[in-house]
């Protein structure tokens, strides 16, 4: 007998890894140009010059058996100094490589805090739609914790402060924060933060124990038209970032990231302690080593971003000029626009006709809309730009 919950995540892939896959068997027949393949977050800039320089001296000037040696369990003492010293640059913060734990990846980041965090069944973590989808699975079925969801507020996707204040009981034990969002795009203004800070401070007063802001921040350099994006860990004492290289620098595949813990987290040692137990439980102890020293070269770089603004121009400016209803994204590579029908996974399926590669926002809490990844060659959005006006008139537009 096998663990059945397992199995049956391990026979049904998540929706957008069902529509990329779909897509690349689409590519077979029609060829790779001609399937517009909008369903998943694989940045296509390549990484910046500084990445291929620091692969190719560490590998050419260093010993291999060190190169691909095994680290220490929460990564290099040298990796975890540099990157707390780019961010100490940046945000004026005071932290150090004690601080660190680095991972494979924002998803064993995630996966780690929610580990480490919970101490019961009962144990409630706070997710706001739209979000990521696998936090729910990470969750319930990584940790064991309940997953509870607090709906879109579509008017501009900030929190729904009046329903997650429904939510908040003595079982809290965290709350999930994205922002930049995948999938809205949205950055959380400082407004937000603030409330939300004060919020968390005032309940775990009131229930006598620490409630854990984990702030999931792959997306963090990816923001337009001058928007801030607030550093969370000095607006709140009890947060945890969640970090990947993924995105700023374009290394999705290489799965490296980390997990910052503040010194201003109540009971410190023991949570920096129960991450690193976490990351022994799930096999996560030593990420991958020779981008653990990429990343110590290269903690303030990043790729070159700027196709992003303007594939979110050309997206942005064309559909909504054919009649789609969309909030227009702040920050990380999507586009969140409304369906032209209620039942989103009926629209994306027509849109299949076209080639168009969407995910249905009821996989991320939002029915009724569609995510768009336009990291994607600026090529690929003009050609698809037509399509989405035929999709449109079949819908009256």
């Amino acid at each position: 007998m096998l663990n059945q919950t397992v199995l049956a995540l391990g026979k049904k892939r998540s929706t957008i890894r069902e529509i990329f896959e779909f897509g690349n068997q689409r590519a077979k027949i029609v060829g790779r140009e001609n399937v517009f393949d909008f369903s998943i977050g694989n940045p296509n800039v390549p990484a910046p010059n500084s990445v291929q320089q620091a692969i190719c001296d560490i590998i050419n000037t260093q010993n291999p058996a060190t190169v691909h040696g095994y680290t220490s369990a929460q990564g290099t003492e040298d990796s975890r100094a540099a990157i707390a010293e780019s961010l100490n640059a940046r945000f004026g913060t005071d932290y150090s490589a004690k601080n660190l734990y680095l991972t494979v990846g924002a998803a064993a980041s995630i996966s780690i805090c929610f580990k480490a965090l919970t101490a019961s069944p009962e144990d409630e973590f706070i997710v706001f739609a739209p979000y990521f989808p696998e936090y729910q699975v990470f969750i319930e079925h990584g940790s064991g914790a309940k997953c509870v969801l607090i709906p879109a507020q579509e008017q501009d996707f900030q929190i729904n402060f009046e329903e997650f204040e429904r939510k908040l009981s003595p079982h809290t034990k965290g709350v999930v924060i994205n922002s930049p969002n995948n999938p809205s795009g949205v950055v959380y203004s400082d407004e937000t933060v603030c409330r939300l800070s004060a919020l968390l401070n005032k309940k775990a007063e009131e229930y006598g124990h620490p409630i854990y802001l984990i702030s999931d921040e792959p997306y963090r350099e990816i923001i337009y038209d001058g928007i801030e994006v607030p550093f969370i860990a000095p607006k709140y004492k009890n947060t945890l970032v969640c970090y990947s290289y993924s995105k700023s620098l374009s290394l999705p595949g290489e799965r490296i990231g980390y997990v910052l813990v503040p010194n201003a987290v109540d009971n410190f040692e023991d949570v920096y302690a129960a991450v690193c137990g976490a990351g022994r439980v799930l096999g996560y102890v030593c990420a991958p080593a020779l981008f653990q020293q990429v990343i110590a070269r290269c903690a303030a770089d990043t790729a070159d971003l700027s196709i992003y603004e303007e594939n979110r121009k050309l997206l942005f400016e064309g559909l909504t000029s054919m009649g789609y209803n969309c909030i227009k994204p702040e920050g990380a590579f999507y586009l969140f626009p409304q369906t032209l029908e209620a039942d989103d996974y009926a629209f994306c399926e027509r849109a299949k006709k076209y080639d168009l590669l969407l995910v249905p926002g009821a996989d991320f809490g939002a029915p009724g809309h569609m995510r768009i990844s336009y990291c994607v060659q600026t090529e690929t959005v003009l050609r698809a730009l037509p399509l989405f006006k035929k999709l449109a008139k079949e819908y009256g537009l």
